[in-house]
Order: C-alpha cells, then structure tokens, then sequence
C-alpha cells in the first residue's frame, strides 16, 4: 500500500503539487486576474473620461485617475509576472492598493478591497451601460479579460473540488 503525505496524496504523486503550485505562481495571478482587472479599469476610466463633460468635469477627472491607477496596476502585475519568469520574487504587490497594504502588514486584506473596487467597477460599467460605449476593439478587450478571469477561476475551483475527492 502506498504510504500518505500531511496533505492526503499519495507519495510520488507530485504532478497535482505542480500544478495548484502553478495556480499561485504570480506569472498565472496576474496573467488571469491581475492584468484582465486592470483592463477593466482602463477601459472604465477611458469611458468615464469620455462620458465627462466641461458641466461634469468630475467625471472626466475621475476617469483620468482611474485610468493612471489602472496603468500603474498593470505595470506591477508586468512586473509580477517578469519575476516570476526569471524565479524572482516580486519587491512589490501586484497592485497599489496591496502595496499600501503591504505597510500595515495586510497585503492580502487591501488586495481583496482591490478586487472589491474592480467588481464595483464592473458593475458600473454594466449597470450604467458605459459598456454600450465600447468601441469594437475595446469591447473585444473587456471580453477578453472577461474570458480568461472566469474560466481560469473556474478551473481552479474545479481542480480544487476534484482534489477534495
């Protein structure tokens, strides 16, 4: 009989390791959730800056500083995923709001209201039909990101749930 390890796997076993090792890497963090959020809020702070007007010129400000936000985000998550092409650990969060975190010692706390913000924000788009002003290529985009954030999370979920049996 083939004897266990801690985690309940057979020992020799080690391709499902691999694999859910590969789900945490930050080359597949940011490729499938990092840079496809940061899609949507460079896409979502271009709409709000084109929706903004001189009567409404808040909008269009907000837009800009979502849309910076967004491009800083991605430059991290680049840079994320470059480390870890190289098997370098990242100096930096994948993104400003966890980076900020990463001063009060929670990281992962801020990158969570990240992902919070980034829903709202898909939200927005969806509920405001913003989205209805998408040119061609950028509605390509956001259904782009769309894609490849929900099958990848739905193919670690079920790599996770097949594991449990």
């Amino acid at each position: 009989m083939p004897s266990m390890t801690a985690t309940g796997e057979e020992e020799g076993d080690a391709r499902p390791d691999r694999l859910q090792g590969f789900f945490k890497r930050p080359l597949f963090l940011s490729l499938t959730i990092g840079i496809p959020f940061c899609i949507f809020k460079l896409l979502f702070g271009s709409v709000a800056f084109q929706v903004g007007s001189p009567e409404m010129p808040a909008i269009a400000i907000t837009g800009m500083l979502i849309f910076a936000w967004a491009g800083l985000d991605l430059v991290m998550n680049a840079g994320n995923a470059a480390y870890d092409l190289f098997s370098q650990k990242s100096p930096f969060e994948y993104c400003s709001i966890a980076e900020i975190g990463r001063l009060f010692g929670k990281p992962a706390v801020f990158l969570a209201i990240d992902t919070l913000i980034t829903f709202c924000i898909i939200s927005a788009m969806l509920w405001s039909r913003w989205i209805t002003l998408l040119t061609p290529t950028e509605a390509k985009l956001w259904a782009a990101a769309t894609t490849l954030n929900l099958i990848s999370l739905s193919l670690v979920l079920l790599y996770n749930e097949t594991r449990k049996t």
